[in-house]
């Protein structure tokens, strides 16, 4: 079989996604470019992932849709036959007109199908690695900028059902770890609350300066082969929320 890693990387057009994709192609891993609509941007970072040696395949997918999720996967599963990692870092619901249910459809139900999608392609030794924030992660144990809410309820609500999978996964040999972070500096959300809500913005970089994306998606790539126990998470930046006392779920 081919050693070469077949990773899909969701809503990898741009910003921690596409760091991550490029960090993995260098490693050695081919790289599945999914993006929604920037067909033309996931295939200039293709190209260039290309140019630096690397490999990446860019498949176009809105995740909130069951069709094009599932085509999205036949395609995977027709180009390569498997899939060895997942990276679900595809998130939404600050996009200005969304419909209010928009958050929980796309951070919970389109994480927990395309993992439905996906499990027949995973073997044993696969990992699933899911993207998430801290706002996030200790939704309900530390306080959430209001206009964030919708994006923390939605996105640990889709944690929520992804660790209850975990024993599944376990089952058949594939891991499961979150990667949390602190706001990163220079991505679309923290320039979105900047515009919003700076004073949420500031009340985090009171507590020292933000991990940057190339951190934040280096912890990703690794959290790809790291040796851990089932459901582990992964915390970059923000040593405050660390003080939490810890979920038992984590």
């Amino acid at each position: 079989m081919d050693s070469q890693r077949i990773v899909l990387i969701t809503g990898a057009s741009r910003g921690i996604g596409a760091q991550t994709a490029r960090i993995l192609a260098g490693r050695g891993d081919h790289v599945v470019l999914n993006y929604r609509e920037k067909r033309r941007r996931a295939s200039d970072l293709a190209d260039a992932i290309a140019a630096d040696g690397g490999v990446a395949t860019p498949v176009g997918a809105d995740l909130s849709d069951p069709e094009a999720a599932a085509a999205m996967i036949e395609e995977i599963r027709t180009r390569f036959g498997r899939l060895d990692v997942l990276i679900l870092n595809a998130s939404g619901g600050l996009e200005h007109g969304a419909a209010p249910d928009y958050a929980m459809t796309i951070n919970r139900d389109a994480q927990v199908r395309l993992v439905r999608l996906a499990l027949p392609l995973l073997a044993p030794g696969a990992r699933i690695v899911f993207v998430t924030s801290h706002q996030a992660h200790f939704h309900g144990r530390k306080p959430t900028p209001p206009d964030y809410e919708p994006i923390a309820l939605s996105k640990r609500a889709g944690e929520d059902a992804l660790r209850a999978m975990v024993g599944e996964f376990d089952s058949r040999g594939i891991g499961f770890t979150v990667v949390s972070g602190d706001m990163i500096e220079g991505t679309i959300i923290v320039r979105l609350l900047e515009r919003r809500d700076p004073d949420a913005v500031a009340a985090r970089t009171e507590h020292g300066a933000l991990p940057t994306i190339d951190e934040f998606a280096t912890a990703i790539a690794d959290a790809t082969t790291a040796d851990t126990e089932p459901g582990h998470t992964v915390y970059v930046g923000g040593a405050d929320y660390l003080t939490t006392a810890p979920d038992p779920a984590t």
